[in-house]
């Protein structure tokens, strides 16, 4: 098939709206409520696990051996640790993420009885008062702290606004959509993947596409404490794709441009015959790539096969910078992951057994083991012995 056009107006629309929405793990309920009234609103029947996760399923020519696109709602974030005596707050971090990118972050104190603003500043915040020593203090959760941006100097005072242990800290994303092409917030990761998803779905619904299988559109909500896709996935799903960032830093093959498409991350390798799929479509298609392995990352993915689900995963990626502070991305990184998505979810099944959970070896794929024919002209020979 021919690539489909892609809403980009759509889609960084989307993304617009996820990230005025604070969703931290455990704090999920208004954008789960958000983006199911969005697949509500393209035509689908959302349904909600317990916890709120999400599944919608477009349906294609056959139930068995479905596939599924998985991206994840929840973001990083904190949560009170300790009320102090001076009436700020302690903080323990939701997902893993260094406190060096919390100092200064502006931020919003969900309580019983209502929300409050905030700042997280370094215990030596004052350059007038501790001189060189802002600049030596050490970095960790333990050497900063909330202040509140309300009438409380002392502990008492902090809890009768009804600040207790526990309560929800979301950190503002600060998000700037700029005219080149380059998107700069916190929490890209993974609300760019939702704003792909979505409009993926949107162009496949918009050209009228019918499609070989179904496709389950999964939303986690808990991703970053490692849950991820870990109870959502039903047996009748064969392979699961799912998007999310690709890390682009030294040592690191990912780019703000084109497709990541990872090979590898610390629970191990991705599915040999699905990758190669995403492979073998973005070269048919012209969808510029590049193939990475991430050794400090893990996604939706693992926590399925953690969890026991036999399936094929892959995961395919947006390249962002400086992952799990202040974030970048581009519009045509978000555009290819979109394009590449549509194009799978709607090209032929080849592995037929993968209908039946369990069957005989026979139509049971085959990895290449025959040696690579060598080129014939070898243009640099070791030199001969004594020359």
């Amino acid at each position: 098939m021919t690539r489909l056009k892609i809403d980009v107006d759509y889609l960084t629309r989307q993304l617009r709206e996820l990230l005025a929405i604070d969703s931290p793990t455990g704090y999920t309920d208004t954008i789960v409520r958000h983006v199911a009234e969005e697949l509500e609103r393209l035509g689908l029947e959302p349904e909600l696990t317990r916890r709120g996760a999400i599944r919608a399923v477009l349906r294609g020519g056959r139930r068995e051996g479905a596939r599924a696109i998985v991206t994840h709602l929840d973001t990083l974030g904190a949560q009170v640790k300790f009320i102090k005596e001076n009436g700020r707050l302690e903080l323990v971090p939701i997902g893993h993420w260094s406190a060096r990118f919390a100092e200064g972050a502006r931020t919003t104190i969900y309580t019983e009885k209502g929300s409050y603003r905030g700042t997280i500043l370094s215990l030596k915040a004052s350059g007038h008062t501790f001189n060189d020593d802002v600049d030596t203090h050490p970095i960790g959760w333990q050497h900063i702290e909330l202040r509140i941006d309300a009438l409380c100097w002392n502990r008492a005072e902090t809890q009768a606004l009804g600040i207790d242990v526990g309560d929800f800290v979301a950190i503002d994303p600060q998000p700037e959509f700029l005219d080149n092409g380059f998107i700069v917030s916190r929490h890209l990761d993974d609300k760019a993947g939702v704003a792909i998803a979505l409009a993926t779905l949107e162009a496949l619904l918009r050209h009228e596409v019918t499609l070989p299988v179904d496709t389950h559109w999964l939303f986690t909500i808990a991703e970053e404490v490692g849950v991820g896709a870990a109870s959502i996935v039903t047996p009748e799903i064969a392979s699961m794709v799912t998007i999310d960032n690709g890390t682009t830093a030294p040592g690191q093959n990912s780019t703000e441009f084109g497709v990541t498409i990872a090979m590898a991350d610390q629970a191990g390798p991705f599915d040999y015959h699905l990758t190669k799929k995403l492979v073998d479509l973005c070269r048919e298609e012209d969808i510029r790539f590049q193939k990475d392995v991430f050794r400090y990352y893990r996604s939706d993915s693992a926590s399925a096969i953690e969890a026991g689900h036999d399936v094929r995963t892959a995961l395919i990626a947006f390249g962002i910078d400086a992952s799990h502070g202040y974030e970048r991305i581009h519009i045509h990184a978000l555009r290819s992951v979109a394009e590449l998505a549509t194009a799978y979810v709607a090209s032929p099944v080849e592995i037929k057994r993968d209908i039946e959970e369990v069957s005989d070896i026979e139509g049971f794929t085959e990895q290449p083991t025959e040696a690579a024919e060598q080129p014939k002209r070898v243009r640099h020979l070791p030199p001969r012995a004594g020359t």
